[in-house]
C-alpha cells in the first residue's frame, strides 16, 4: 500500500485552475468581462479567463447539479473595496439570477458572495 503522509512528490506547480460551466455561454462570457477578468478564447465553446495569474476555464456546458454545488473562493487584499466597487457594475440589475451580498465577518477573516448568471457562487475574501 502507498502510504501518502510518508511521501513527497516534487510536483512544481505553476497554477491550478478549475473548470466552470454556464446555463447561457454568451451571458457568462460577458459578466466575467464585466467583472474585470480579461478572456482568451480556448475554443468555440470553451474561454479562459484570468485576472493576472489567477484565472478559471468557462465552458458551454450545464449540468445543473454541477453548477449549483460550484463554488470558487478568491482571496482579495480588501473585500470592502472590492464589494463597492462591484456594486458601482449595478451587476444584479443587468444580469438575471446575479446576487450580491454584504461582508459577512467570521472569525477566519472577511468575505462577501457573488452568484453569477448561471448559479456558481463565487467567495471573495480576506483571512485573518
Amino acid at each position: 500500500m502507498y502510504n501518502l503522509r510518508n511521501s513527497r512528490m516534487n510536483i512544481n506547480a505553476k497554477s491550478i485552475r478549475t473548470f466552470i460551466g454556464s446555463k447561457n455561454y454568451y451571458i457568462s462570457r460577458n459578466f466575467y468581462i464585466d467583472l474585470g477578468f480579461e478572456e482568451v478564447i480556448t475554443s468555440e465553446k470553451m474561454s479562459y479567463f484570468r485576472i493576472e495569474e489567477f484565472g478559471f476555464y468557462l465552458q458551454d456546458y450545464y449540468a445543473k447539479d454541477w453548477i449549483e454545488n460550484s463554488m470558487i473562493f478568491l482571496e482579495v487584499d480588501n473585500p470592502k473595496n472590492l464589494l463597492d466597487n462591484l456594486k458601482k457594475l449595478e451587476l444584479p440589475k443587468k444580469y438575471e439570477n446575479v446576487k450580491l451580498s454584504e461582508i459577512k465577518r467570521n472569525d477566519w477573516g472577511n468575505e462577501f458572495f457573488l452568484h453569477d448568471p448561471s448559479g456558481i457562487l463565487w467567495h471573495f475574501g480576506e483571512f485573518n
